[in-house]
């Protein structure tokens, strides 16, 4: 029997046609070097939520740590899951009115499943913009209802306007390369109208008198704001949708060149301000110099970003202190400002600098008109939709947790944890104040002691 099979097997390896693959064209070679570039930046972009859960952490209070992780763990999932549902078709589907998508739920009928990865990414920043903002004070739950909102309908409303190619800001002639609008100025609202809603936080606001309340770890933050960098070159480049040598490098380079110029504006000009080089305003200005380029990066100079980035730096400064001080809006991590105002400006940047339809460019007025046009309607849009959902479900059950929760911080009261083991300071001292137990110290004293029963 061993010799049969084996006298089979040698006939069959000697008499079978080899089947080769079909030689590559240029067609697919090109088509997979686009993919491979697509889904690296998509690589990237989900990176950049490490960046923003570093930056979140380490500009706010170690007592809310883990709760802010949690959001940022939250926020893509549940992105992810219902662009894949229904996000994607209402935002890419065909166009009924020029407002919203039809068809495509489920990703029925889509081939390109990639382009949906990168799409899904960029849904989820947009969200992930309010967790910061809210931070310290929002029930969980809460949060997470309002990210179902803003990613499943109010997000993609936006992008169908601008970037579904028949909606009606497309037609009108706005121009958002990769999101300050769509993105960043859609996500700050979103968080600017929480914030409204949700109040400051305790100590935040004495009478006339602003305090200031100080983030537990600088050198985390910075950590985010690189990561956060790095992966703003996937989210511009990727925006591209095609590995092309002309445009990708400049891209790049226009998002390198603004970014710098802010960091060093805002550096400078808190110098000039407040006599200190101000450490976490100089940080926010790299973001807020990424976010001033995003919309522009593809069809402004690389001059041209570099003005754009000092503007963004020196916008980020104002802006921050006008909303903590002028209107009293409490937004532990300035994100209202960076993805806000410089989302606005980086916008309005393209009507000025754009070399094919810029003012400084000889083409008027017309190109600044539009983006204003659109700046002005994603703004009433997502107001009133953030606003009236936040508002509906503030009063059907209170967004924000208790007094007693937030001064023990939201990290035990929503989820019986710390980010860091506090223990051995707990247990030191004469203080009569008993710490809340872990869930491990709970989970542990609940069941039966392991202790040697004490002989009589």
């Amino acid at each position: 029997m061993f010799r049969k099979t084996f006298i089979s097997a040698i006939l069959l390896f000697l008499f079978t046609t080899p089947v080769y693959a079909a030689a590559p064209t240029v067609e697919s070679l090109e088509l997979s070097i686009n993919l491979v570039w697509v889904m690296l930046g998509a690589f990237l972009v989900f990176f950049m939520h490490a960046g923003f859960a570093m930056v979140e952490s380490g500009f706010t209070r170690s007592k809310n740590t883990l709760n802010i992780l949690m959001k940022n763990f939250l926020t893509i999932c549940i992105a992810s899951i219902l662009f894949f549902a229904a996000g994607y078709g209402i935002m890419f589907g065909s166009s009924a009115g020029s407002i919203i998508g039809t068809d495509g739920f489920f990703l029925t009928g889509v081939n390109d499943i990639g382009f949906f990865v990168f799409q899904a990414m960029f849904v989820a920043t947009s969200a992930t913009i309010m967790s910061g903002a809210v931070a310290e004070r929002i029930k969980l739950g809460s949060y997470a209802l309002i990210v179902v909102a803003v990613t499943l309908f109010i997000y993609p409303i936006v992008g169908h306007w601008i970037w579904q190619g028949d909606g009606w800001l497309t037609t009108l002639g706005f121009s958002d390369f990769a999101g300050s609008t769509v993105v960043h100025l859609t996500g700050a609202i979103a968080a600017l109208m929480v914030v409204l809603i949700l109040g400051p936080r305790i100590g935040k606001y004495n009478g006339k008198k602003v305090n200031v309340i100080p983030g537990h770890n600088l050198p985390l933050g910075a950590l985010g704001v690189f990561i956060l960098w790095l992966g703003w070159f996937g989210f511009n480049g990727g925006s591209t949708l095609a590995a092309d040598p002309s445009l990708v490098p400049s891209v790049i380079a226009t998002t390198l060149l603004s970014t710098s110029a802010a960091l060093v504006s805002s550096s400078f000009y808190t110098k000039l301000r407040f006599k200190k080089v101000d450490a976490s305003l100089s940080m926010n200005g790299v973001l807020g110099g990424l976010v001033g380029i995003t919309a522009g990066a593809a069809e402004i100079s690389l001059g041209g970003s570099i003005i754009v980035g000092l503007v963004s730096g020196i916008l980020l400064v104002e802006a921050i202190r006008f909303i903590d001080t002028r209107l009293r809006v409490d937004d532990p991590v300035g994100a209202i400002a960076v993805h806000g105002a410089c989302g606005i400006w980086g916008t309005l940047a393209i009507g000025f600098f754009s070399v094919d339809t810029g003012l400084f460019y000889g083409n008027g007025f017309n190109q600044l008109g539009i983006q204003a046009i659109g700046i002005l309607a994603v703004i009433i849009w997502v107001s009133i939709t953030v606003g009236g959902f936040t508002y509906l479900l503030n009063k059907v059950s209170p967004i924000r947790v208790s007094a007693e929760e937030e001064k023990a911080g939201l990290d035990f009261a929503e989820h019986g944890s710390s980010a860091y083991n506090f223990k051995d300071s707990y247990l030191e001292g004469t203080s009569s104040t008993k710490a809340p137990l872990a869930l491990a110290d709970r989970l542990n004293h609940s069941g039966p002691s392991l202790e040697s029963p004490t002989k009589p």
